[in-house]
């Protein structure tokens, strides 16, 4: 009997350490207090309801086939608001998915040092969040973004979701800092629309997607992130809807259709932009840095479709405001409906004096190294009045 025992209370073991739970709460209390339960394969679903001044940190560790979910009990349904003074959910696993979730007119503050903040992955890695909404939140002070994936970890994701009429805020950002630098970050199938021009005096801190923040001294740090599938409607934020400060990130297959911006790379190396498609709009593709690649996209109805830009200093090694393009493959594109399909040397001899902290960057004030060593071939034009114009 004792032989039979032993090997039933360990299968009786393995069984309940094996079974998912499901919790359903309807407070940041019940949140916090079924927390240390939580194992790999567990549903933790926020009750339908609208919720406000939560703050929660999700420390939960899934696996790859047993991922821990953090769900709405009927998307869509589940809706956060009212003002938020720090990190509303940070999760700082791994295999955790945040989905379902609706914030709606949250309005985002500095307080006591710290920012609001919706959704913060920290340090994790292969967490997601997928299938939520951003909708008309409005931040109240400059260069704060929605959603953050800081730290040092790795393969996370934000797919699925919708981001719609936010004001004066950035909205995903994949925060680079000395110390850190997130890694394969994959941001995909998402929607970014009716974003208005933001109220700060510079005109700065309205993109959708931000990949670094200090292009002069950090743009070397290889962030390998993915931004591919996305769709950007009447996003009109600020001049970059995309703005690439790092390396080794690609951009792939996104739409774009009547935004007031472009998709840049403002600093950072060795990036893809590939099958990508603009509708309309004021800009396309601008390029500052080296070895780039930009191939297959296809621009409609734009009056530069590509700009190849002039900077202080050039290559990988040297600090500039501003980097000049050089090095890069442009190839395969197709641009149509244009005035000038691609510009090689864009603002020439612009004279930077006193517009940027020539102690913290030290960089020569004149954006005088043209562009030089890019391959531009293969390309076709139809309807345009330049297709390829020197300066």
């Amino acid at each position: 009997m004792k032989k039979l025992m032993l090997p039933l209370l360990v299968l009786l073991f393995i069984t309940k350490a094996s079974m998912a739970s499901t919790y359903i709460v309807k407070s940041e209390q019940e949140f916090k207090a079924i927390l240390p339960k939580i194992v790999p394969g567990d549903h933790i679903i926020i009750a339908n309801g609208t919720y406000s001044n939560w703050s929660l940190e999700i420390p939960t560790k899934g696996t790859k086939s047993k991922p821990v979910v953090v769900s709405a009990e009927t998307a869509g349904k589940v809706i956060f608001n009212g003002e938020v003074n720090q990190t509303l959910f940070k999760l700082t696993g791994e295999f955790t998915t945040l989905s379902g979730i609706t914030f709606n007119a949250c309005t985002l503050l500095k307080a006591n040092g710290a920012n609001g903040i919706l959704v913060e992955f920290k340090n994790t890695s292969n967490c997601r969040l997928n299938d939520c909404r951003f909708v008309a939140n409005v931040v109240k002070g400059q260069f704060m973004p929605l959603v953050i994936i800081s730290g040092n970890g790795t393969a996370n994701q934000v797919d699925g979701c919708t981001f719609n009429a936010n004001v004066d805020n950035q909205d995903v950002q994949v925060k680079i800092t000395k110390d850190s630098c997130p890694q394969k970050t994959l941001i995909e199938n998402n929607v970014f629309t009716n974003k208005n021009k933001v109220s700060w005096s510079n005109g700065n801190g309205g993109e959708c997607i931000q990949i670094g923040q200090d292009p002069i001294l950090l743009g070397t740090k290889e962030a390998n992130s993915i931004v591919r599938a996305n769709r950007f409607v009447h996003c009109d934020g600020e001049n970059e809807v995309i703005s690439n400060k790092s390396s080794r990130n690609s951009y792939l297959k996104n739409y774009f259709e009547a935004c007031d911006g472009e998709l840049v790379m403002r600093g950072g190396h060795d990036c893809i932009i590939s099958e990508n498609v603009f509708e309309g709009g004021t800009g396309g593709i601008r390029i500052n840095g080296t070895g780039h690649i930009i191939t297959n996209n296809k621009i409609n109805n734009i009056k530069t479709a590509i700009r190849l830009m002039y900077g202080m200093a050039k290559g990988k090694e040297e600090t500039g405001f501003y980097i000049a393009a050089s090095n890069s493959t442009i190839t395969n594109n197709q641009i149509s409906n244009a005035n000038t399909g691609i510009l090689v040397g864009d603002s020439k001899n612009a004279d930077w004096t006193g517009k940027f902290d020539t102690v913290r960057y030290p960089s020569r004030v004149m954006q005088d190294v043209a562009p030089f060593d890019n391959k531009i071939s293969g390309n076709t034009f139809s309807n345009t009045k330049n297709a390829i114009v020197n300066q």
